[in-house]
């Protein structure tokens, strides 16, 4: 199978909809899918390929929607399966693709599954689906192992009959086990059934994770496990991250995805080392894998360049292509990340209410406006998260009573989770709830979102806004002239990242020094007034002569 006829996302940009903060439709606080659908003409206009769309199936939302309870269906909070098929016909016709996203690590303890394995007792076929062990100790009072939950705390829940079953995240989403027939048959129904309403691909959560090392003794990992969301696990043969036989489950999605025409898209979200993430998109499995290096890549000239070339030369040898995000639901928003010192510890940061040290903002503006120039010319898919393109920074001092995320309960405090980048968006910087709804937003807005609202943006040509469509109005040109997928570095100083694809020369400074521009047609830069020269945190696109 050749993955490369399946063009269209190889240099998409895709834009992520956080669909309880997007846009209300109801009043009732929460965005919906009428919601997205109303605001189509506003996705069009930043010149999106397609829309990835967070779970909206039926859930208890113990985890923003990822416990699922049925996959097959639209929770009543979101609307209704109807409403889902005429937002994905409003796409279509607007040529913007869809992605669904899909949770096959876990499902939720509601979920009829769980339910009846709870009721059947230990030993029952019903548990075998799931992941339930005996505890340790005289009496089995203990863990079975010393896993630990990514949301902090142990990775084993007790239930009344003594077992323990595992959950990587919150006790609300308990593992499946991918070593059941039954398991695997029921997600390939599930992938079959949203691609037979015609959804153009599948965006897979926690995508390294399913596959678990359970040969009695399980072995210990001596608490290592907690890390932000996103790291890569330490060390090599982790237990229940990465283990080789993931793969076999990916090879039969494939030839499930590989029964539509077009093919199914499949991205996954795998927190591998960067020498791993190719095995998941070989030609015979994965699509994409998002790039979470170049996401936590410092603003450094030497640390972007060797992210970038790893990256691209990862893919190539196995005929995949890469794709870039710089931000998303699970991290702080890459705004207010380039406005802090390198080095500072995020989860500390946050749970001090983003108060020491304080963000540069005016830094954090002018790289992330330089970061999409960057991002926009390279090759592969580039993956936007709603609001960036709005310039949102992270709302830091969200009070604890407003506080959703699992992680604020799960670790005690200590941490405050990731809520700060899922503020719903401000669209009319007039209205009540700054548009985002007539009711009670879901999460509290800063009384500062006006000035960041898109109809404060409107007709202003140095907005963020402006920039993101005028940026993916000249990208989707300059891919009509087919600049191929590899880049030349360009000889320009150690504090510069320059590089050609095509006939583009894209330029970024990351030096205290001005630099010059390259012979060329200035054809867009980062911020108004550019003509010759950059200063620093400055980006621009130079057509070749």
């Amino acid at each position: 199978m050749d993955n490369s006829r399946t063009q269209w996302w190889r240099d998409a940009v895709i834009y992520e909809v956080y669909v309880r903060s997007f846009a209300d439709s109801n009043g009732d606080g929460i965005g919906d899918l009428p919601g997205i659908t109303a605001r189509l003409d506003y996705l069009a206009s930043l010149g999106v390929d397609a829309l990835w769309l967070t779970p909206f199936f039926p859930s208890p939302q113990a985890d923003g929607g990822y416990d699922v309870s049925n996959y097959r269906d639209v929770d009543p909070m979101y609307g209704t399966l109807t409403q889902f098929r005429e937002l994905l016909e409003a796409a279509h016709a607007r040529s913007i693709r869809m992605i669904v996203d899909i949770v096959p690590n876990h499902c939720s303890d509601r979920h009829p599954d769980f339910q009846a394995a709870l009721a059947a007792g230990p030993g029952s076929p019903e548990r075998e689906k799931f992941i339930f062990r005996d505890g340790l100790g005289e009496n089995g009072e203990l863990p079975p192992s010393d896993w630990q939950s990514k949301f902090g705390g142990p990775a084993w829940e007790r239930v009344p009959d003594g077992q323990w079953y595992m959950h990587i995240f919150s006790k609300e989403q308990p593992d499946f086990n991918w070593r059941h027939p039954e398991v695997r048959a029921d997600f390939e129904r599930t992938l079959r059934f949203w691609s037979d309403l015609g959804v153009d691909g599948f965006r897979i959560d926690v995508a390294h994770g399913l596959m678990k090392d359970l040969e009695l003794p399980l072995r210990n990992t001596y608490g290592a496990d907690i890390a932000p969301l996103l790291s890569p696990p330490e060390g090599d043969n982790h237990p229940f991250w990465d283990r080789e036989d993931v793969h076999e489950v990916y090879r039969q999605w494939r030839r499930v995805l590989d029964e539509y025409d077009p093919p199914r898209l499949a991205v996954a979200e795998a927190g591998v080392s960067l020498d791993r993430l190719p095995l998941y998109v070989r030609q015979d499995e994965l699509d994409q894998a998002f790039n979470f290096f170049y996401l936590r890549s410092p603003w450094e000239a030497g640390e972007l360049r060797r992210v970038i070339d790893a990256a691209l030369a990862g893919v190539a040898s196995v005929g995949a292509a890469t794709s870039w995000v710089l931000s998303n639901h699970d991290v702080v928003r890459h705004r207010t990340r380039y406005g802090l010192p390198a080095g500072t510890d995020l989860l500390r940061w946050l749970a001090d209410d983003g108060a020491d040290p304080v963000p540069d903002d005016a830094v954090g503006e002018r790289r992330a406006r330089a970061s999409l120039l960057l991002t926009y010319a390279l090759p592969g898919a580039a993956y936007l998260y709603q609001g960036e393109e709005l310039g949102l920074p992270e709302v830091t001092d969200l009070p604890a009573a407003a506080l959703q995320d699992p992680i604020f309960e799960r670790t005690g405090g200590l941490e405050k989770g990731r809520d700060g980048c899922r503020v719903p968006l401000p669209w009319d910087g007039d209205a009540p709830g700054y548009g985002f709804s007539t009711g009670k937003p879901w999460l509290p807005q800063p009384e500062y979102w006006g000035k960041y609202a898109a109809s404060a943006q409107e007709g202003d040509a140095g907005s963020f806004l402006a920039l993101y469509r005028q940026a993916g109005a000249v990208r989707r040109g300059f891919l009509a002239t087919d600049p191929g997928s590899e880049i030349h570095w360009l000889d320009a100083g150690p504090e510069v990242l320059a590089f050609r694809r095509g006939e583009l020369i894209c330029v970024l400074n990351l030096g205290s020094e001005p630099v010059q521009l390259p012979d060329g047609t200035l054809i867009l830069a980062s911020e108004p007034g550019i003509q010759g020269r950059l200063e620093t945190d400055q980006s621009a696109w130079i057509r070749c002569p």
